[in-house]
């Protein structure tokens, strides 16, 4: 792999764990009602706006080179739906008594957390909707891992600048697992172990990348990847993460986050 595979495999480590710095944000600054909608709100913006903006892109400019505009169109859109339908049906397959759209989610609740941890379907909503985050994440990182482990080898400056990136918008993302974690039983621990143990997919997907799938993570593979796990978090934001965020009576704090995670967002694809 040459003499950047270190260098470049330190990066993809730096990215994942600014994942469970996120999280440490979330459980020592968790404090107040208002907390909870905004933060899940941060998030739902982050993965929504990467999602579109960024890993849409990357997958139409890998499919486009290869199989030109209309058909790489085609193709990217025929990924993102894919990766909806394929989440849509774990959704489906879970029992309906750890399904958040059994459970009353339309319901308005009150944010205190010694009350939610005293209500125990409501913990194990919320312990469920940490979860699917986290589980999200790791599907996401993995590419990524393997993007910011392949811009390293390229070109240590570029690999540089996605790392940042990318760890930066990582942030938010341990927070959307750590925050409802937290809220579900007061454990700082498991909020903690979930959101740093999410981020250790971006390290392993660039070994995975590196040692088992480099021939083949390339080309059209690569590219309905990239836009399968676009629809992928597109579906578990809208169908997780915001309505979470707006269950709990703070309309508007969920939306000011909403639009808060995209101009984050927007402003580290800016800037780097």
């Amino acid at each position: 792999m040459g003499a950047h595979f270190w260098p470049a495999l330190a990066m993809t480590v730096v990215a994942g764990i600014s994942t469970g710095l996120g999280g440490l944000i979330a459980v020592y600054g968790a404090k107040g009602k208002k907390f909870l909608p905004f933060s899940l709100g941060i998030s739902t913006g982050v993965m929504i706006y990467v999602s579109f903006v960024e890993l849409f892109r990357m997958a139409f400019d890998t499919l486009e080179f290869g199989y030109g505009a209309e058909k790489g169109m085609l193709l990217t859109v025929l990924g993102f739906f894919i990766g909806i339908a394929l989440i849509f049906c774990i959704d489906q397959l879970l029992p309906e008594d750890i399904n958040p759209h059994e459970m009353g989610a339309s319901k308005k609740r009150e944010t205190a957390s010694n009350g939610i941890q005293g209500d125990s379907s409501e913990a194990q909503r919320l312990r469920r909707v940490g979860v699917m985050a986290a589980l999200a994440i790791v599907i996401h990182n993995f590419p990524e891992g393997i993007a910011t482990f392949a811009s390293g080898l390229q070109d240590i400056r570029m690999g540089m600048a996605i790392c940042v990136a990318v760890a930066i918008h990582n942030i938010p993302e341990g927070m959307a697992v750590a925050v409802p974690i937290y809220y579900a039983d007061g454990n700082k621990g498991q909020a903690l172990k979930y959101a740093f143990l999410s981020g250790l997919a971006e390290p392993i997907g660039a070994l995975l990348g590196a040692l088992l799938l480099w021939r083949f993570m390339q080309g059209a593979l690569f590219g309905m990847i990239l836009s399968g796990v676009a629809g992928i978090m597109v579906f578990i934001s809208l169908d997780e993460l915001l309505p979470a965020a707006e269950a709990y009576g703070e309309h508007h704090m969920a939306i000011i986050g909403v639009v808060a995670g995209m101009a984050i967002m927007a402003a580290t694809l800016l800037l780097l």
